[in-house]
């Protein structure tokens, strides 16, 4: 089997569009990546777009001057390489994309260019707590485990990767996954058309590894401003049952239509700026609420997010709160698929967890049908595992 031979390739055509998105979905991540050689994934995606293709040079560099955009993030379990360019560019894009990522020029002085971009991004991180809070949740939610690892490295792991390394990285490991590819734009371009759209037989992922419990540690609370994360584990992307976080995140996020916003912002002044997010993995899931707080205000701010968590678990919601819930998660999930890019994405990400075709009208269905029960259920898991973290902490 070719690489060209793990991509899925999905697609979304409409004559109307003027320009083409891409999005490529590969089945790698941070926590693949092999003991002591955290942050390969992270080089690895800055590399494919970094690297010199087909006597045009670094990829990104190219697209952006033909007045397109292209970027690639790495996650815990998947990376995502995605351009947007005119339509008459998508035939050249596309085949230069699939040689940049599948037959990558990798050279010493590349790697080491985007050795210091790696390591200037995570000092940037470092010196905003609310970077930091982040990867300290996610690390005490999954202790022990490898969704608790910091997506991109630490800079003795990043300093430790070298060329050999990495190649390695790309060749035992992120040509052997699944990949999903996606196309939004008024045609196929012509370098794709020899990767399959039939759905496919999905192999059967590795056995989860076991999760451990939770970190759960009283906040050292700092004398300054600061970023606080509430919240736990939720459940994983093959749970049927996993939309009901999402609803409860919109329950309790930053929209002025939230449980949480009257009573956070609006009657208790506690925090301006705060929100929600429930993110699904193999094995579970992560479900938090991230709020700024003046000195002081932590633990009364906590103590909110706790006590409307309490409430939802016992008395689930009303039908107002929960339609309005109900309605911010569908609408968010159109306005992706309305703009082009973001649907590209989102065709290649869920190509990536089924061999079923994915359409927007049953996520949208299922996550419709999520009920009061269903939020008050997901309220009372979180509270009887909770986490709460502080960045930064009193010294």
């Amino acid at each position: 089997m070719t690489p060209a031979d793990r991509i899925h390739l999905v697609h979304a055509l409409d004559e109307r569009l003027r320009t083409t998105s891409i999005c490529l979905a590969v089945t790698y991540g941070a926590r693949h990546d092999s003991a002591g050689r955290g942050g390969l994934a992270h080089m690895l995606e800055h590399l494919l777009l970094s690297a010199p293709v087909a006597g045009v040079g670094p990829l990104v560099q190219h697209i952006e001057g033909l007045g397109g955009t292209a970027n690639a993030e790495t996650g815990l379990e998947r990376m995502l390489f995605y351009a947007q360019v005119a339509a008459e560019d998508a035939d050249r894009v596309a085949e230069l994309l699939l040689r940049a990522v599948l037959e990558p020029a990798l050279d010493t002085d590349t790697l080491e260019a985007e050795r210091a971009a790696v390591l200037q991004e995570l000092a940037a991180a470092e010196a905003d707590p609310a970077d930091v809070v982040q990867d300290a949740f996610l690390g005490a939610v999954f202790a022990g485990h490898p969704l608790g690892r910091p997506v991109g490295g630490t800079v003795p792991e990043i300093a430790a990767l070298d060329l050999d390394a990495v190649a390695e990285g790309h060749r035992e490991r992120f040509l052997a996954v699944p990949m999903a590819l996606a196309v939004v734009g008024p045609r196929l371009p012509r370098a794709l058309a020899g990767l399959s759209d039939r759905p496919r037989v999905v192999p059967a992922p590795p056995a989860p590894v076991p999760l451990g419990p939770v970190r759960a540690e009283e906040p050292a609370w700092p004398d300054t401003f600061g970023w606080v994360a509430v919240g736990g584990r939720s459940q994983g992307l093959a749970d049927p049952e996993r939309h009901r976080y999402t609803v409860l995140a919109g329950l309790l996020g930053g929209s002025a239509s939230s449980v949480l916003y009257q009573e956070l912002r609006v009657a208790a002044g506690l925090a301006y700026s705060f929100q929600a997010w429930d993110r699904g993995y193999t094995e579970s899931g992560a479900w938090r609420v991230l709020m700024g707080v003046e000195s002081g205000n932590g633990p009364k701010a906590v103590e909110i997010v706790t006590r409307e968590l309490a409430r939802l678990a016992e008395e689930g919601p009303t039908g107002r709160h929960l339609g309005a819930a109900l309605r911010n998660a569908r609408m968010s999930l159109i306005l992706d698929t309305e703009t082009p890019l973001e649907h590209a994405r989102l065709l290649a990400s869920r190509a990536l967890l089924t061999p079923t075709p994915w359409t927007v009208s049953r996520e949208l269905a299922e996550i419709a049908a999520v009920s009061g029960d269903d939020v008050r259920r997901a309220a009372a898991e979180l509270l009887a595992d909770p986490v709460t973290v502080v960045r930064p902490e009193a010294r």
